[in-house]
């Protein structure tokens, strides 16, 4: 751990993933995520500490770009061209990286959750940084533009939709976990497979090498919803709460977006979903 974390004032894990959480620089970030994940099992745990970052602006560290918009503001183009592909790569490149984020602060900020709680997130952590990197560096390596630049992360706008539910469940472990693994990141299991079938429509080089990667993603997805949906059951039986009733609950309360068909059933089952929950997700 003397390398990644050497710079970090506090040997403690959640102390660590929020020094890691705050880091604005991406490829430090990476590899601070990655190191924490090797060395949590040595590091001192204290789960009752209750942490605060030095401001609130510091949550979470992130370069000056992409630029940020509303989602709605985020400019569509055609995959079927090459700055389209480029921007769909962005895209799930900004997600990842957000996702980074979204695993280390859940470290961090729920205390009195049990140990495999906080290793289990940081597993979370490291797979999304592995990620971002096989996305940036595809997207280095396509097909330079016209004048001879090559794409990278922050060349296309970006949105903060992750990161806003975030901030909307920072109180409520249990919110965090129906909302953000078992809902937002559970729809890139829906989409991941219906993206790849127009990256092989397109057939290029550069669509083929992406599908392979989308291949590498989707399975580490299915394995992080899971641990979403294990924790929320957990919390839900803590606290004799109904996990498909909760669930709709928080939906209203925390204004989650709403989820729509295709849903990826067999991914979703994988991912620790059950029939009950399938059937409510399809309105029967």
């Amino acid at each position: 751990m003397e390398t990644a974390t050497q710079g970090l004032a506090l040997p403690e894990l959640r102390a660590q993933a929020l020094a890691a959480l705050c880091c604005p620089d991406i490829e430090r970030k990476r590899e601070l995520a990655s190191a924490l994940h090797a060395a949590a099992t040595q590091l001192p745990l204290d789960a009752e500490a209750l942490l605060t970052p030095a401001t609130a602006s510091a949550l979470p560290g992130r370069p000056a770009r992409p630029h940020l918009v509303m989602p709605k503001q985020v400019a569509q183009r055609s995959p079927f061209t090459l700055e389209g592909r480029a921007a769909l790569i962005h895209a799930i490149c900004h997600i990842e990286f957000n996702a980074i984020n979204l695993a280390l602060d859940a470290v961090w900020r729920f205390a009195g959750m049990p140990r495999e709680f906080y290793l289990d997130w940081l597993r979370v952590a490291a797979e999304e940084a592995y990620h971002f990197g096989l996305l940036r560096d595809h997207l280095r390596t396509m097909p330079a533009r016209e004048d001879g630049r090559h794409w990278d992360y922050g060349d296309f706008d970006g949105h903060d939709g992750l990161w806003l539910m975030c901030e909307r469940t920072a109180h409520d472990v249990t919110a965090r976990m129906a909302l953000v693994p078992r809902t937002l990141e559970a729809r890139g299991l829906d989409a991941t497979p219906q993206i790849q079938t127009k990256l092989r429509r397109i057939g290029s080089p550069d669509a083929l090498a992406a599908v392979a990667l989308l291949d590498i993603i989707l399975r580490d997805e299915v394995g992080h919803v899971e641990i979403g949906n294990r924790w929320y059951r957990w919390l839900c039986a803590g606290q004799g709460l109904d996990p498909v009733t909760h669930y709709g609950e928080l939906v209203k309360r925390h204004q989650a977006p709403p989820l729509r068909p295709p849903f990826n059933q067999e991914a979703r089952l994988r991912a620790g979903f059950s029939q009950q929950e399938l059937d409510y997700l399809l309105g029967a």
